[in-house]
This record gives structure tokens, sequence and C-alpha cells, in this order.
């Protein structure tokens, strides 16, 4: 096997590459960002009496869009202000959309990251730093997540304020077909802990184990169909393998770093194997926090 040694540049101090170089490059590829399966929405976005954004991409599968600045060098206050005073134009200009703050910069230091991480407790904010690597004739650009968005507090931590109800609650505004989907999901839970039980919100369904919640899962009983909701990251590997098993899958729930997934009567023993692996996914992930 043939070793290959990697030059860094500097794209700043380049005399070839600057950054409208990364910005072509990030919009022929948009996954280099590590972003999941985005694509591109725009470049050099006009936004009013404020300048240009550099990229907007936005999730395939969902309604997240994510504003992207981009900037050599190190990144500095007016950086940060201006991917911020972006982000919150986009936010007011598309509220039906889910808006999340990027800053790309080839170094941030541990002051800025301090800085970034204080924001990122208010506002949706990732922070990416770029290496450009050169070998012979050849340059590419690495991105690594330095600070990633702040996730929202799971619904177990807000348990404690949560309306309990109990099964007649929601075999009232759901069915008792539909809520009989969760006794059938509760099953295959219990596979992983025998103690695991149905906890019946006021907005959801959870699972709790000696009264104290656990919900990695969670189940939404509507009239017709059931709202199964494992938490798991979004990636493509697993939209395709819940795709193609043929299950309806809804917009994930990025908010809450959820799947969604429409269940009618039936559908637990017709696609058994396939949510037996979910929930087995599920429970592996959660277990890792």
């Amino acid at each position: 096997m043939d070793f290959t040694k990697f030059e860094t540049l500097s794209i700043k101090q380049h005399p070839e590459l600057d950054e409208k170089w990364v910005q072509a490059r990030i919009s022929e590829d948009p996954a280099l960002l590590g972003l999941g399966d985005v694509i591109l929405k725009d470049k050099e976005r006009i936004q009013p009496r404020a300048g240009r954004l550099d990229l907007l991409l936005q999730e395939a599968e969902s309604n997240r869009r994510y504003e992207v600045e981009i900037q050599l060098g190190s990144a500095d206050e007016s950086h940060i202000i201006r991917t911020i005073e972006y982000w919150d134009i986009e936010r007011r200009r598309f509220p039906q959309y889910e808006h999340t703050a990027v800053i790309v910069a080839e170094d941030i230091t541990s002051r800025f990251l301090n800085v970034i991480s204080l924001f990122n407790g208010m506002i949706p904010l990732i922070a990416i730093q770029m290496k450009a690597l050169k070998a012979g004739n050849s340059v590419g650009l690495v991105f690594t997540t330095v600070v990633d968005q702040m996730a929202l507090g799971l619904v177990d931590e807000d348990e404690e304020v949560q309306e309990t109800t109990d099964r007649t609650y929601w075999e009232q505004r759901g069915s008792k077909k539909t809520v009989a989907v969760a006794d059938e999901l509760l099953e295959l839970v219990r596979t992983h802990d025998k103690a695991l039980e149905l906890k019946y919100n006021k907005f959801y369904i959870g699972l709790a184990k000696d009264g104290h919640p656990s919900n990695f899962v969670t189940f939404r009983p509507k009239k017709g169909f059931l709202r199964f909701e494992p938490r798991l990251k979004s990636t493509t590997e697993t939209q395709e393998f819940l795709e193609s098993a043929g299950l309806d899958v809804m917009d994930y729930d990025s908010r809450w770093g959820r799947y969604r997934i429409r269940l009618q009567p039936g559908d637990v023993e017709k696609y058994r194997k396939t949510l037996s692996d979910v929930i087995d996914r599920t429970f592996a992930e959660s277990n890792k926090e």
C-alpha cells in the first residue's frame, strides 16, 4: 500500500485559492461539511440591507436550512456577528423552516470556541474548521465540526412538568386500535428490558421503568394510525433502510432528533423484523448518551 504525505495549506495566504474556490467545492458536494443529506439552495444570497449569505443549504428530507458563512484564516468577531445576523434574517423571512447558523473557518481558536459555545445555548449554531491538504498536484478540503448544535432537552428531562393521563384518554383522543399498536411495539421494546412499561402523558405515550421516564421511543396515537418516534440520529443510511422496508416515513423531527413513522393497525406484525431493528438501534444509541 502506497503512503502519501499531505501538506497543509493556508487558503488565505495561497496565491490561487480563495473563498470563491471553497464555495465552489462545497456547492459541488454539500455533504463535505458533514451536515448530512443536504442540497444547495442558493449561494451569494442577497440579504436585505446586510450583504450576501455565502451558502444556503437545506436537508433533503426535512424543512431544516443551514445559513453557512465561510471565512479564510481565523474566525473573528465580525464573522460570528455576520453569521448570526444572516441566520436571523433568513428565519424571519422564512419562518416555515427550521434554521441553523453555520460558521466555517480555517482556524477557530479556543477563545472563539468559548464565545460560540455561549451563543449555542440560545442560537442553533454549528462551528466547522476546514483544512486544505495538498498531495502532489491535487488539493482537497477536510471539514471537522468543533461545535455542534446544542441538543434541546430531551423529553425525559421535562417529564416532571408533563401532565399525566391514562389509557382511556388516549383511546378517546386516538382509538383503541391505535393504542393497541403501542402495546405491540412495547412487546418489541421489552426484549431489551422487561421492566419497561407505557406511561400515558398528555401529549404522547412514553416509556417508564420503575416510575422513571426512559423515552428513547415515544408513541402518538391518532384516530387511524399511530406515530412511532424513535430517537435516532438522522443519516442517509437509516432513511434508506426505513424507506426500502416500505414503512411510511414522515419528515425527520430535527428539533427533537426523532424519526417519525406512521403505523396502521397490523403494520407491527407486517414490519416486525424492521421495527425490531429500529428499536435495537435506538436502544443502543440511547445507551451511548
